[in-house]
């Protein structure tokens, strides 16, 4: 059986001029990037009606995979074979997992986005610009204080830290500038990774660039002595900061193997970040195609949640249909089968115990107003026993599951999910609706998330952190959406809860305002937003062959 890698190598792509007008781009707005990949200059396109959402989610993730990305390609590649004008939207791969632990993010099998080593590593250098205009920002906070803080920032309380995007433990906290006079004052700070920043957060959710430097120029850098906040604009970092991300907010166009086009644009994660593609890139194809194909990062309880309650509220989208992506065998770890035990042969049980997790992600989607299609994501070694098991279980809790193989066939794998999801996107979501109202308390809202989607019995906020969110209401932010930062592997806060654990505590153990992108972070349990890299990093194994060609990137 060949390798993703070795599929992608098989591959013959059309040149990007091709796949643009495909796609109905007119030259004008294609900004090619080498021969197989593009910006697209949005303003350059006509206007057309509104096309169907498909929102493509997932079970909470394992070690054995769900194959989400996969799916979302290999849907949108069966559409095209229906006969349906579809446009793929993606978030782009961070380099940290790409050398840490989960590999790239560009597909898998017959269902890929290609060119896929230039979109796991560089790109059209997106992630570089964002990293950029969040150092800068930090290099003038720093620069302004060094020069007698005419703002009377209290370097206490400077909230801005810097990213890179890379996994980078060691950068998680740390003490600068040190060095004496010459090189300023000493504070305690740190990293996150690039994809947590909230300018990664605000390119995602911005509309164009005049709301991009608006956002930007909203962002709360530190507060004063008298807790009155310091803002970006502040220090005049804005302008310069949307120049270095005049090019980064242009969607990029690439194509999957079967050369129909996808935009592949912004990479926030999903469990410290709102974890979706970028607004601009999303309505963009919402004009262009008649179906849309978007997935939002890790399980249904994080990404899809946020897609719902973040990205639709503030852009006014709503999904015409939701696929949630499960597969036997991490139904089968969710049902305690080790990740080594996978292989020696059928355990329906253990798809029947593992698919609680199952059950209670078609529950929390159902409270946004919408039915659930379950794709069975196959894999060879799955049995029919076991599928059955998944359909038996999806009806019982009310969905209709279908077995997907995409990876193995590509969008001819996928037609029978094609023509169910179509008809569904056709007859629309009249009953879609948000988790909570957006005047409801802070509070209220992390409470409502933690009780109601990750089902515990208790949501704790230590005073202080309740103060603090009544502070931010009293400012004007009461209205924000909660961004939730919390284990993608379970339910619960702790990663080790497989399955749909139920009398949990959910911890809140710290509380961010991002105000340029418009929600607060709620920070859970033990998450970090910076990562480490795992005891064996993937980049032990990436490297280039004799002939030039990178290996063990995927």
């Amino acid at each position: 059986m060949p390798t993703d890698i070795e599929i992608a190598r098989q591959a013959t792509l059309k040149p990007i001029t091709e796949v643009a007008t495909k796609a109905g781009i007119p030259d004008e707005a294609l900004i090619p990037y080498g021969k197989y990949k593009a910006k697209v200059d949005t303003s350059a396109l006509p206007q057309a009606d509104n096309g169907k959402l498909i929102l493509v989610t997932a079970i909470n993730p394992t070690p054995a995979g769900e194959g989400k990305t996969t799916t979302s390609v290999g849907l949108s590649d069966a559409l095209h074979r229906i006969g349906k004008k579809t446009m793929l939207c993606l978030r782009e791969p961070s380099l940290g997992p790409c050398f840490g632990v989960k590999g790239g993010g560009a597909g898998g099998g017959k269902s890929q986005v290609m060119p896929m080593d230039e979109i796991n590593l560089h790109f059209t250098g997106d992630f570089h610009a964002i990293t950029s205009a969040h150092n800068l920002l930090s290099a003038m906070i720093d620069n302004h204080i060094y020069w007698g803080n005419s703002l009377e920032i209290d370097l206490r309380r400077v909230t801005w830290r810097r990213v890179l995007d890379m996994n980078d433990r060691a950068l998680r906290q740390i003490v600068g500038p040190l060095g004496g006079v010459t090189n300023g004052f000493p504070r305690e700070t740190g990293f996150d990774i690039t994809v947590a920043s909230e300018i990664m957060a605000i390119l995602c959710l911005a509309t164009d660039l005049e709301d991009l430097q608006k956002r930007l120029g909203d962002i709360i850098i530190g507060y004063r002595r008298d807790k009155t906040p310091v803002f970006c604009r502040d220090v005049k970092a804005d302008p310069a900061m949307t120049v270095l991300l005049k090019d980064a907010i242009l969607p990029n166009l690439v194509q999957t193997l079967e050369n129909n086009p996808a935009f592949l644009h912004g990479g926030p994660f999903a469990n410290i970040a709102h974890g979706c593609n970028s607004v601009i890139a999303t309505k963009t194809a919402l004009r262009m195609a008649d179906y849309v194909v978007t997935e939002a990062g890790f399980g249904a309880d994080l990404g899809a949640e946020k897609f719902m309650d973040i990205k639709c509220r503030m852009a006014e989208l709503r999904p015409d249909a939701i696929v949630l992506v499960a597969t036997v065998r991490s139904l089968k770890m969710n049902g305690g089968v080790p990740k080594s035990q996978l292989t020696e042969g059928e355990n329906v049980e253990a798809v029947r115990k593992g698919a609680v997790n199952l059950k209670r992600h078609i529950e929390n989607v159902k409270k946004f107003g919408i039915t659930p299609t379950i794709a069975i994501n196959h894999f060879y070694l799955d049995t029919d026993a076991e599928i059955a098991v998944i359909k038996e279980m999806a009806e019982e809790y009310g969905a209709q599951a279908v077995i997907c193989k995409h990876w193995a066939d590509g969008g001819a794998g996928a037609e029978d999910l094609a023509k169910i999801v179509a008809e569904k996107a056709d007859a629309g979501a009249p009953d879609f609706n948000q988790l909570y109202p957006a005047d409801m308390p802070l509070a209220d809202k992390i409470k409502t998330i933690g009780t109601e989607i990750y089902r515990a019995s208790n949501v704790h906020l230590t005073p202080a952190i309740e103060k603090q969110l009544k502070q931010w209401e009293e400012m004007g932010y009461g209205h924000f959406p909660i961004c939730m930062a919390k284990t993608q592997y379970s339910f619960s806060t702790d990663p080790t809860k497989l399955g749909a654990p139920d009398d949990h505590e959910v911890n809140i153990r710290e509380v961010r305002l991002s105000a340029g992108a418009g929600f607060v972070v709620a920070i859970a349990g033990d998450i970090m937003t910076m990562p480490g890299l795992p005891k064996v990093p993937s980049a032990e194994a990436i490297h280039l062959d004799e002939n030039g060609q990178i290996e063990g990137l995927f």
